[in-house]
């Protein structure tokens, strides 16, 4: 959305991370030249109350923050999007099959491969201190085009041919 002068940002103020979170947020979009609005949400019930000011105040696009909450209240975040009518940007692909826009994060079935290489390896015999720390090293785009359809969104072809899968 290349006319959008700010981003709303939902954040569970309870996940350690929040506050990292909001700082990262907050110099992302200073860099871009875009205000941000921050909305937290801990419970259904703020998810609720959340959304009712991002659709009264016309926030922005959405970036919902990485949260194992908002993972499990995944179905209940996108509808809410979606009787927003904005575009929102998730933590996981399965939000964006749910029916979200877009997600860009780390690839977790192969996150998960590699905590099965360290099982077996500390099954094995291996210390856990003696394993080194690894970092997600590859990162996955999903675009809805459906969902950008529904939206008035024009998904730029070269973005597109960026994306790791598109969903039509």
């Amino acid at each position: 959305m290349p006319k959008a002068d700010s981003i709303a940002f939902l954040v569970n103020p309870s996940n350690p991370t929040s506050e990292t979170q909001i700082q990262n947020m907050q110099e992302a979009t200073r860099a871009l030249g875009l205000k941000l609005n921050i909305y937290r949400a801990t419970s259904e019930q703020e998810l609720d109350a959340a959304f009712a000011t991002i659709s009264q105040m016309q926030a922005g696009p959405l970036v919902v923050g990485a949260d194992s909450f908002f993972i499990s209240a995944r179905d209940k975040i996108v509808a809410l999007v979606a009787r927003s009518s904005i575009p929102a940007t998730y933590e996981t692909r399965e939000s964006v099959v749910a029916g979200g826009l877009m997600s860009y994060a780390p690839n977790f079935r192969d996150a998960y491969r590699q905590v099965g290489v360290y099982v077996g390896r500390i099954l094995k015999g291996e210390k856990p201190a003696d394993l080194p720390i690894l970092q997600p090293t590859k990162f996955e785009l999903v675009i809805n085009l459906k969902t950008a359809k529904t939206l008035g969104l024009d998904v730029p072809l070269s973005l597109q041919q960026r994306a790791d899968e598109i969903i039509e």
